[in-house]
């Protein structure tokens, strides 16, 4: 809208405002008895229509003019200010358009605060819902996980252990006189070993991923103890105390995990050693095995296992590093930093 359109807009609401209150004024203070003589009635030789139409319409245009022109000259000295800001000159502080600059500015900044404090809102409920849809789905994916071990081991493991013990009877007790036929029922029991092992990898990968509540040194060992009466295997472990984020212990955990069900289903080991310690401020978990091992070149990019273990290790800004030769057995070491809290110690 243009400046004149905009003083013109100003006189005319004036002018109606001033004549509503001069017709109320003036029917107040004069009476008519008969509305039909309101075109003869005179106020003081002054026509009634011209007094109470006339009147307010100069008034209003002289009000509606002055105010429109008092705030065009505002506006003009708030926008030249504005101008010298940008280009860098400077303003007295006693200024009147800087006063005005000044409020602007408070009022803006208020503006800014709650547009910021309704972001942070809006952010942070989001933030909320996300986490709770996560922590739902979580709470599926472990009990769908728990049933899932459950049903397995209740019925394919069971399947196999009693397959298992039934070969061995029949390879022991009442042996083929083929050896043909001999040699086939022995591979068939290793087959059914390897399936065992390969069936409680599965299981320890179902597991519940967090150590819920547990501390890493109790999860550790419990696993440990529980593979001790499942698996043939020499274990031992040395385990320590140690006083890390629920992150790092559960990372460092899954690591073991993984690194259990790979030793389970290829290692073919007779013995499996675990140390988990902390020096000069560096958790050190080692896993070593005497299985068959394998060649490093052949599964540096085709592993899914071993790029999981490390991108677990990355993440909480440690560092993965695992040996490996045929014949030679593995070993797998994670070194992570111990950032300890003032007061902590480790026992």
């Amino acid at each position: 809208m243009s400046p004149i359109l905009r003083h013109v807009f100003t006189a005319i609401l004036f002018t109606l405002l001033i004549t509503l209150i001069m017709i109320g004024i003036t029917m107040a203070a004069f009476p008519l008895d008969n509305w039909s003589l309101i075109i003869d009635r005179t106020i003081y030789d002054v026509p009634f229509l011209v007094f109470v139409l006339g009147v307010p319409t100069v008034a209003g245009s002289i009000i509606g003019v002055t105010t429109g022109w008092y705030w065009r000259q505002r506006l003009q000295r708030v926008s030249k200010h504005l101008d010298e800001i940008a280009k860098g000159q400077k303003i007295s502080t006693d200024d009147e358009a800087y006063k005005e600059l000044d409020k602007i500015q408070h009022y803006m900044e208020q503006i800014q605060e709650k547009i910021r404090i309704q972001t942070e809102n809006a952010q942070r409920l989001v933030t909320e819902r996300a986490n709770e849809r996560e922590k739902s789905l979580q709470e599926v994916v472990v009990q769908e996980r728990n049933r899932l071990a459950r049903e397995l081991h209740d019925s394919v493991s069971q399947q196999l252990f009693a397959a298992s013990m039934m070969m061995s009877a029949i390879n022991e007790s009442n042996p083929p006189d083929d050896a043909s036929i001999k040699q086939q029922l022995q591979m068939v029991e290793k087959m059914i070993h390897q399936s065992q092992l390969e069936m409680r990898a599965l299981l320890l990968h179902l597991r519940p991923v967090a150590l819920k509540g547990k501390s890493l040194q109790e999860g550790v060992e419990e696993l440990l103890v529980e593979l001790t009466q499942k698996v043939p295997m020499e274990i031992d472990w040395k385990v320590e105390a140690l006083t890390l984020d629920k992150g790092v212990e559960d990372q460092l955990f899954r690591i073991l995990q993984e690194s259990v069900s790979n030793t389970l289903r290829h290692a073919k080991a007779s013995s499996f050693h675990v140390m988990l310690i902390e020096r000069d401020e560096t958790v050190i978990m080692r896993v070593v095995d005497d299985g068959i091992g394998f060649d490093m070149e052949q599964v540096k990019t085709s592993s899914y296992g071993l790029q999981n273990m490390r991108e677990r290790a990355f993440e909480v800004g440690g560092t993965f590093k695992i040996i490996s030769l045929p014949d030679k057995g593995t070993r797998l070491e994670v070194k992570v930093p111990s950032f300890r809290k003032e007061g902590e110690s480790n026992d």
